[in-house]
């Protein structure tokens, strides 16, 4: 199965992500977590990365590209993957497209965990007091989602528009939502 998990900060994705690729013994391929072995690496992608980051930049699209090129050829994700971070631009999308073309592949699905604004809004200020976020504000918070709402939208239109976006409720006990997204899975073919 190649996948790619989505929903706002706080939706539960990374929680998800796990029990989805334990499920299908995938690998769950996070964006944070390709910067974090790149830069900590020493890769040359790392160093241009840590370039960027340490500049408080978002990585250009190019490094992330090729980062995420890089880790889905890698030999554990050559029966699939999950994706969580990536792709967040149109131009992504498409470039994510060319590497799995040309290696012959297709996505089979795209998990779009909807979540009740408020409710992820408390959760994420509650976890900020007991981990000592105290840049995480209500308002920051807040303001997160609206950009998540806001970049996320066009992508997932195009999923939408494809056939292979699953919409699934991500409120409730975390063995409810991963049963919601598996039974979701298990009506898709694989490409």
């Amino acid at each position: 199965m190649r996948l790619i998990i989505m929903g706002p900060p706080g939706a539960g994705k990374g929680t998800q992500a796990k029990f989805i690729a334990e499920h299908f013994d995938i690998p769950a391929i996070s964006t944070g977590d390709i910067f974090r072995a790149n830069v900590s690496e020493g890769t040359e992608l790392g160093v241009e990365a840590k370039r960027f980051m340490d500049a408080g930049e978002y990585v250009p699209d190019e490094v992330t590209n090729l980062m995420v090129r890089n880790r889905i050829a890698e030999p554990d994700a050559a029966n699939g993957f999950l994706l969580d971070g990536y792709p967040r631009t149109l131009a992504q999308v498409e470039e994510l497209d060319d590497m799995l073309s040309a290696a012959g592949h297709a996505l089979d699905a795209v998990l779009c965990l909807t979540v009740d604004k408020d409710e992820v809004v408390t959760r994420l200020i509650q976890r900020a007091q007991v981990e000592g976020r105290a840049d995480d504000t209500e308002d920051v918070v807040r303001h997160r989602q609206d950009v998540y709402a806001e970049q996320t939208a066009p992508l997932i239109e195009v999923y939408r528009q494809r056939g292979i976006c699953h919409e699934i409720d991500g409120m409730g006990e975390v063995a409810e939502v991963t049963r919601r997204l598996l039974d979701a899975l298990d009506a898709v073919p694989e490409s």
